[in-house]
């Protein structure tokens, strides 16, 4: 299965925390394209399941929400009938971020499977089993 992974970087932590998950999906088999959201376009050609990734804008410890550029993206995005996972980055706290990326991946017509919060450019605990869960949607 064709695997997309999507993210707007601010530091470069976002980005890292991407290459690593493309390391898990290849891992278990699958292709996996990965690409910040100017060029989202290319990586989601023929991809069946799609990551998106962003890190948290916010005052700290309140206001948190995803990046910007991920929400304009997400606008006129279009997930129709994929399994999405969405993960967000931060430093200090998250806050609603996740939240509000699933409900805007949902908006573009994914099906969110996998919420994730990252702290630095790691693979998130639970995004394995999210892979592995690719198999048995083989048929998407």
């Amino acid at each position: 299965m064709r695997v997309a992974i999507i993210y707007d970087t601010h530091t470069g932590t976002t980005a890292g925390a991407a290459e690593k998950m493309a390391e898990v999906v290849r891992a278990a088999g699958h292709e996996c394209n990965v690409a910040n959201t100017s060029h989202a376009e290319q990586a989601l050609s023929g991809a069946k399941a799609v990551v998106l990734g962003a890190w948290t804008e916010g005052w700290f410890i309140i206001r948190q929400h995803p990046s910007a550029p991920m929400m304009r993206w997400l606008e006129d995005a279009t997930l129709v009938g994929r399994p999405v996972a969405v993960f967000a980055t931060y430093k200090i706290a998250v806050g609603s971020t996740v939240r509000h990326l699933a409900v805007a991946a949902e908006s573009a017509g994914g099906k969110v499977t996998g919420m994730y919060k990252v702290k630095g450019p790691n693979v998130p605990d639970g995004f394995e089993s999210w892979v592995r869960s690719l198999d048995s949607d083989a048929a998407i």
